[in-house]
């Protein structure tokens, strides 16, 4: 079992209190379905959250237990669903959930190894509050986490039953300035252009999206959803400047936007390339129907059967003729304009050109032979 998005799992509606002292709360609706959704990323207090007073901060303490997480990677302000099964981990949300119920959470730099050092974890994670914690009968545990802020990991302070670091807080400072809100309204547009092209980005969070005014939840919330690698996702959190970050997510989203556009323009062709094929061939075959009402033969015909005549005055050997009449069989099936049609074309072309019956008297004198070579 390992520390990732679990895949499908539902999660029961809940009403997660903000722990920030707000009144509000964000409700995570039921997952059913691994395409709905693949994993939840909501803002804390809704997207609109600078526009309901200040609110009480979190301390963050300057030891963590530090859950290693894979396939992921979890942002400040934002929900992630996960699923607990290693041994170790499970001990480290017991305490914690005896405890404040904060933890440090760290990606792993290879999802694969089962049992990470120091080494195979990032140095820049997230402090998380535990906001559900549900034991399943096999002893795993299904946790409902939300980012409080980026930690940067300063020492390793304990290995046994489960990581725990000395962290230093990376606070997010409020960003202002014309060039912060050109960013902004470029990364709303160029996300409502890849909701609009993407089947895994829904309207709903287009929606979400366009309603946020807090500059470094709009770079996160994005980065959360974006198509790009976990490494590049850990590249985000780890720029710690507002203004720098707001730029990498957006060339990272007019990258994806880009894809996401030449994919749609090449399925268009190919939609439109298979549309005229079906056309022509429809329109062929009604040619060919009207013509054998009429009596008459179509090219096509008309061609496979001057072949058949020139097949047998070229008088080929048996086995020959066989693969001729084989081959005038299956060429009599193939559209014209297919390639494989000339392929087939030219090679009868061939055999019937071939001078199966003409013969000319040999000639075995040696000093001819060494005249004409000399």
């Amino acid at each position: 079992m390992q520390e990732g998005i679990k895949k499908g799992f539902e999660i029961p509606e809940i009403g997660a209190i903000d722990s920030r002292g707000s009144n509000d709360y964000v409700k995570v609706k039921a997952l059913r379905h691994e395409k709905e959704v693949g994993m939840v990323f909501l803002p804390r207090g809704g997207a609109d959250k600078e526009e309901k007073g200040k609110e009480e901060k979190i301390i963050v303490p300057g030891e963590l237990p530090i859950l290693p997480l894979r396939g992921t990677v979890l942002y400040p302000d934002l929900i992630l669903p996960i699923m607990v099964g290693r041994k170790r981990s499970v001990k480290l949300v017991d305490d914690a959930m005896d405890s404040d119920r904060i933890i440090g959470v760290l990606t792993q730099k290879r999802s694969e190894v089962e049992d990470p050092k120091e080494g195979d974890l990032y140095s820049v994670g997230v402090a998380a509050l535990i906001l559900r914690m549900i034991r399943e009968l096999d002893g795993s545990q299904r946790v409902i986490v939300q980012g409080i802020s980026r930690v940067k990991i300063k020492e390793y302070l304990q290995r046994e039953p489960y990581y725990k670091a000395k962290v230093e807080a990376m606070e997010d400072h409020p960003t202002q300035g014309v060039e912060i809100e050109a960013l902004m309204m470029n990364l709303k547009n160029l996300f409502q252009r890849a909701v609009e092209l993407a089947p895994y980005l829904t309207s709903e969070l287009g929606t979400m999206v366009g309603n946020i005014k807090m500059p470094h939840i709009l770079a996160d919330l994005i980065a959360s959803n974006l198509n790009i690698s976990t490494s590049e996702k850990q590249a985000i959190l780890e720029i710690f400047d507002v203004r720098e970050r707001l730029a990498k997510v957006h060339l990272f989203l007019n990258k994806e936007v880009q894809v996401l556009e030449l994919g749609n323009k090449i399925q268009s062709q190919v939609k439109e390339d298979m549309d005229r094929t079906q056309r022509e061939y429809y329109l062929r075959e009604q040619l060919k129907a009207i013509k054998k009402e009429l009596g008459e033969m179509d090219e096509h015909s008309a061609e496979i059967k001057e072949l058949k005549d020139r097949v047998k005055k070229a008088k080929m050997p048996p086995e020959v003729h066989a693969a001729a009449e084989k081959e005038l069989e299956r060429l009599a099936k193939i559209p014209p304009a297919s390639a494989e049609y000339t392929v087939a074309r030219t090679y009868l072309d061939w055999l019937v050109e071939y001078p199966w019956s003409v013969t000319t008297d040999d000639n075995l004198d040696i000093t001819n032979a060494q005249k004409i070579l000399d």
